[in-house]
């Protein structure tokens, strides 16, 4: 069962990266324009409305892979705000304040900013020139 689907690993992370990316731009929809939910938003010029921006664009940017690395650092660094600030003053663990989105978001977009955009990228096709594998880092 070693490496099962092993061959198949970059395209796994290509879509992992995609649908985390836009799931999380859907935050930040939410946010700014009240799309999906209720229609609420926030004012632009908080730190609800910075979140909002850096949830979209971010998100977008990670979808697409355009600067992934550095768009999922930054959005990793405000999933971790955002659990200290929102989450852990309610309880100690994310499952009692309801901070495992957060810390999950957060280590994922870390892991992104590491490995980089892979495959299916707008960053991966500037680097055509490098040889594609699954270690291959964009």
């Amino acid at each position: 069962m070693d490496r099962f689907l092993g061959n198949y690993a970059p395209h796994f992370y290509a879509l992992l990266r995609i649908v985390a990316g836009l799931l999380f731009a859907m935050h930040g929809t939410q946010k700014l324009f009240g799309w999906p939910g209720d229609g609420d938003t926030v004012e632009l010029a908080s730190l609800m409305g910075l979140a909002g921006i850096i949830e979209l664009v971010g998100g977008l940017m990670i979808a697409f892979g355009v600067f992934a690395s550095w768009a999922a650092f930054i959005a990793s660094g405000e999933m971790a705000v955002a659990y200290f600030m929102a989450h852990a003053p309610q309880a100690m663990w994310p499952l009692q304040n309801q901070g495992e989105l957060a810390a999950l978001y957060c280590f994922l977009f870390l892991y992104i900013a590491a490995r980089g955009a892979g495959i299916w990228s707008i960053d991966g096709a500037r680097h055509r020139d490098r040889v594609v594998t699954a270690d291959t880092r964009y």
